[in-house]
């Protein structure tokens, strides 16, 4: 092959050398996006209010791009995280459920505490909501252990048009248990025979926070008695302070009227299938007892006239109500991943903080507000049509009461499921309340001392 003396090999090289030095003399250097996974599990209606923030921050700037993958529980997120750690192969973000002890997740060998990477990337000037003794996602130190993203507060939905075909003034519900039971009653008779009231939250509502709201202690502390034995020595007793879950007579109360609730048809027995939730959307219930994060996807259906309000309590027992446990997951972040990743994940965390930001996830989706900018700046109009809802937002960036404040137990996602069980054999009429109560407590003593 002939080869011209212009581009000989010495010559071409140069040529090619001096090509580059006027290439990008005059163009700007491209720099690769830094890649950052999220995994999340929320509902269909919140995945979508999610999933386009991040299309906004992916548009907004051009360091980091962020993928998201969804899950349909937060068990499936939890088996794909421990095969993904096996394999160093982690997201960069995670949602996990409150499991009513962070600490135990923080532990965890590929988790990273969130309060570790702000202090390498702090989140400027964003005043967090929640108030730190609420304790959500937060260690006894009161650090930060994930980004409460995603808090959310069991409340009362009511069917507005359904109030009103039933002659109720004002159209909505009553907040003492006595006094709904009332207003049910003339709902099955006049508007919703079918469905007065229905929930997918069993536990929540009879268990949890029929304590919070009646101000009473949900889980009491008992001091009990250890004795240990040394060969050749006297035993020692040593005593030690345990949780424990002592269901008195308002319990047992509570429970015997949901119990004849269900066999007067003035509720239906509990669903978690989200079959509650999709009767209510559709205008078949009166009243729905759930989390608020189901708010954004209600305010989306033009046909449902519906209000917000604070759970029932029993005057005899407290004469004002106290507050729901915040519940809800939070954005953990995890160990392992390169300083670039570590940073570009703190970006975007501080992004979601930014007022209008946190203020567009707030008001279309039923969590609470992830900032008080964000509150505060959502205008008087949004809440127009939403009963109290503003009002029962409001008092969580307040210090909470120890009542109200989140309890920490071991195994309880395991607990919670067995109270399910126990709740479900009683409302179905193969229990009565006592022994339900009893078996319950027992067993829930027995499953926080399994390792």
């Amino acid at each position: 092959m002939k080869i011209h003396r212009l581009f000989s090999v010495p010559n071409l090289a140069r040529t090619l050398s001096l090509a580059s030095v006027f290439t990008f003399a005059g163009m700007p250097q491209v720099y690769a996006a830094t890649d950052i996974q999220v995994w999340h599990s929320l509902n269909e209606h919140n995945a979508g209010v999610f999933e386009k923030l991040v299309k906004q921050f992916n548009r907004d700037q051009d360091d980091v791009k962020v993928t998201v993958k969804a899950f349909d529980t937060n068990n499936a997120i939890e088996s794909a995280l421990a095969e993904s750690a096996k394999s160093k192969k982690t997201p960069n973000l995670v949602q996990l459920d409150n499991n009513r002890n962070p600490d135990a997740i923080a532990q965890r060998h590929y988790i990273q505490p969130l309060y570790s990477l702000l202090a390498k990337y702090p989140i400027k000037d964003a005043k967090w909501f929640v108030s730190p003794d609420a304790g959500f996602m937060r260690d006894g130190k009161g650090r930060m252990l994930a980004l409460p993203y995603m808090v959310e507060v069991p409340v009362m939905f009511y069917n507005v048009s359904a109030f009103k075909k039933a002659g109720i003034v004002p159209a909505q519900p009553q907040r003492s248990w006595p006094g709904l039971q009332d207003q049910l009653v003339n709902l099955a008779n006049k508007a919703t025979r079918n469905c007065p009231l229905v929930t997918d939250e069993p536990v929540s509502i009879n268990l949890e926070n029929l304590a919070a709201v009646n101000n009473q202690r949900y889980v009491a502390v008992e001091t009990v008695a250890v004795h240990s034995n040394s060969k050749g020595k006297k035993a020692k007793v040593k005593t030690k302070v345990e949780p424990a879950f002592i269901f008195d007579s308002v319990y047992v109360k509570h429970l015997s009227l949901m119990i004849s609730w269900v066999r007067s048809e003035l509720m239906l027995k509990p669903d978690q299938e989200g079959v509650a939730v999709k009767r209510f959307a559709n205008n078949e219930c009166a009243v729905l007892m759930s989390d608020s994060s189901h708010l954004g996807a209600f305010r989306d259906k033009n046909v449902l006239d519906f209000g917000v309000s604070g759970l029932p309590y029993y005057p005899e027992v407290t004469s004002k109500p106290g507050n729901p446990f915040v519940d809800g997951a939070g954005f953990w972040t995890t160990s392992g991943h390169s300083a670039a990743e570590d940073k570009a994940t703190a970006q975007f965390l501080a992004w979601l903080s930014q007022t209008k930001n946190a203020a567009t996830w707030y008001q279309n989706t039923g969590y609470l507000p992830l900032t008080q900018q964000a509150f505060n700046s959502t205008d008087a109009s949004y809440y127009k049509n939403l009963g109290d809802w503003r009002n029962l937002v409001a008092v969580y960036a307040n210090p909470q009461v120890l009542t109200s404040r989140s309890f920490n137990v071991s195994n309880y996602p395991q607990i919670r499921a067995m109270f399910h069980q126990q709740l479900d054999r009683a409302l179905n009429g193969q229990e009565p309340a006592v022994p339900t109560l009893s078996a319950a407590s027992a067993e829930a003593d027995h499953l926080m001392q399994a390792k």
